[in-house]
C-alpha cells in the first residue's frame, strides 16, 4: 500500500512526463504475464517512451493540467499509460507490433495535442512514415523538378550531338 508522500511523488512524476510528452497512450495489460509486461517494458525503453503503470486515480490527478487530461474516461481497468516526447508514431507501432503477439493487450487509447483518439486510430498513427523516410520522400520531391530541369537544359545539346552524329553516319555511307 502506498503511503501519501509515494502518491504525491507517483503523481508529481507522470505530471512532469506528461507535461514535455508530445503524445500519450492507453493500455489495459491484464491478460499478460510478467514476462510479456516485462518484454513491452524493454521495447518502449528501446524506442524512448516512458511507460508506467499507475492507479487510475493518480494518473487522472497527473493528467488534470496536461493536454492529455482528455484521457481521463479512458482510465478504467488495469492500464498502463505511455508517453512519448519524439515520435507518436514510433511509440504506435510498438504497441502495434506488441499487439500483433499477443492478443491480450487491449489498447484504449491515445491522445494527441490535447485531441483523443480511440483504438483505430492507432493503426492509423503506426502506417506514418518515421522522420527519416519523411525526409527522404521530401527531398525526393524537392529534386523532381530539379532534375527535370536540367535534362530539359540538356536536350538542345544532346539534339544537337545526335544530329550532328546522323550527318556524319550519312556521309560515311554516300
Amino acid at each position: 500500500m502506498l503511503n501519501l508522500e509515494q502518491k504525491k511523488a507517483i503523481v508529481a512524476e507522470v505530471s512532469d512526463v506528461a507535461t514535455n510528452a508530445q503524445a500519450a497512450f492507453a493500455a489495459e495489460y491484464s491478460g499478460l504475464s510478467v514476462s510479456e509486461m516485462t518484454q513491452l517494458r524493454a521495447n518502449a525503453r528501446n524506442a524512448g517512451v516512458y511507460m508506467r503503470v499507475v492507479k487510475n486515480t493518480l494518473a487522472r490527478r497527473a493528467l488534470e493540467d496536461t493536454d492529455f487530461a482528455c484521457l481521463k474516461d479512458d482510465l478504467v481497468g488495469q492500464l498502463v499509460l505511455a508517453f512519448t516526447n519524439d515520435d507518436p508514431a514510433e511509440a504506435a507501432r510498438l504497441f502495434r507490433d506488441f499487439m500483433k503477439d499477443h492478443e491480450a493487450l487491449d489498447f484504449r487509447a491515445l491522445a494527441l495535442n490535447g485531441l483523443r483518439m480511440g483504438p483505430d486510430e492507432l493503426k492509423r498513427l503506426a502506417d506514418m512514415p518515421t522522420r527519416d523516410q519523411a525526409l527522404a520522400m521530401l527531398v525526393g520531391v524537392l529534386q523532381a523538378p530539379i532534375a527535370k530541369l536540367v535534362r530539359t537544359l540538356a536536350e538542345p545539346s544532346n539534339k544537337l550531338a545526335r544530329t550532328i552524329a546522323a550527318i556524319r553516319d550519312q556521309k560515311q555511307t554516300a
